[in-house]
């Protein structure tokens, strides 16, 4: 059978499938329906300082091949997550990633201090990029020199693998992947949601309370390869996959773009066992095709003689 397991950071991963922020809560809501410990890591929800309780309704809306959604990061906050969710985090066997919201990059550092503490957390994700919250967001997310920043002033309070999940709202997304990267972050998640909206016909009013919000699901796969394999030719450190991942074949597209790894997202709301899909599809394509090692996958694309506008960028 193909070798499934590699390390990010130091970090062993049993597969290359994760599930994304936000959408699997904190691993124990999907107990009856799929076992967390089949999958490469659980990235829990974002977590903030003091509990949010997000944007008023309506905060999600279907569209056609996605999901808007204007949650706003609502959490029960990181003091709450260590006395209820951590213990049965910790009896889960996969690696638990912590994902981190805030509005300052102080936040940012204190919430990362009370984690790092802890067993059972392994690694950190710097959510600097949700375009559906006012304070914080794309206020860093599309600001390189503040993406910088929040890498350096986190690095200097952990040894832990540090991950910083960009925003695909900006030109250049291997700019900012080289700003991690410079600073010391051991990898860049690619991509957070697009910026989008939908409009109620019969009463002109926008469906979200927000009126926009983050788009997801299979609409953005194509936009999402297209940032991994840019921010995969502009840094050494991985890039970790996400953007509209509903099945093997899906993952494997972005591996052979270059990522090191997946996310899963939006799938897991329709089937919670969708990562583990993902991953055993992976698996079992790379024995039916005589492939040892699930990393003779990443990078492999063969563009021949073709050239992208992202090469001039690069």
């Amino acid at each position: 059978m193909a070798l499934t397991s590699f390390r990010l950071a130091g970090l062993e991963l049993k597969n290359r499938v994760l599930v994304a922020s936000g959408t699997y809560g904190y691993g124990d809501d999907c107990l009856e329906t799929a076992d967390p410990g089949k999958l490469g890591g659980i990235i829990t929800k974002s977590l903030s300082l003091k509990p949010r309780i997000g944007n008023p309704p309506v905060r999600i809306a279907e569209t056609a091949g996605g999901m808007l959604n204007s949650i706003g990061l609502a959490n029960i906050g990181v003091h709450r997550f260590l006395s209820e969710k951590l213990p049965f985090l910790r009896s889960v066997d996969t690696a638990v990633i912590a994902n981190i919201a805030a509005s300052t990059i102080e936040e940012y550092c204190e919430v990362l201090r009370i984690l790092e503490g802890e067993d059972g957390i392994d690694g950190f994700e710097i959510n600097v990029s949700c375009p559906n919250v006012r304070e914080g967001g794309l206020i860093f997310g599309t600001d390189c020199a503040a993406v910088a920043e929040i890498t350096r002033r986190l690095r200097a309070l952990t040894k832990k693998p540090l991950l910083v999940k960009l925003t695909p709202n900006v030109t250049r997304i291997g700019e900012f992947a080289r700003a991690v990267e410079a600073e010391g972050g051991d990898a860049v998640s690619v991509m957070n949601t697009l910026i989008g909206m939908a409009i109620d016909i019969k009463t002109r009013k926008p469906v979200l309370s927000t009126v926009t919000g983050g788009l997801s699901g299979p609409a953005i796969k194509p936009v999402a390869l297209a940032k991994v394999y840019e921010a995969a030719r502009a840094v050494r450190i991985p890039v970790i996959g996400i953007g509209g991942i509903t099945n093997a074949s899906d993952a494997l597209e972005f591996l052979i773009a270059g990522a090191t790894a997946v996310q899963v997202g939006t799938a897991n709301f329709i089937d919670p066992a969708a990562g583990i899909k993902v991953a055993e599809g992976i698996a079992r394509y790379c024995d039916e095709n005589g492939i040892p090692d699930v990393a003779d996958l990443v990078g492999s694309l063969d563009a021949g003689s073709g050239t992208s506008v992202l090469d001039s960028w690069l």
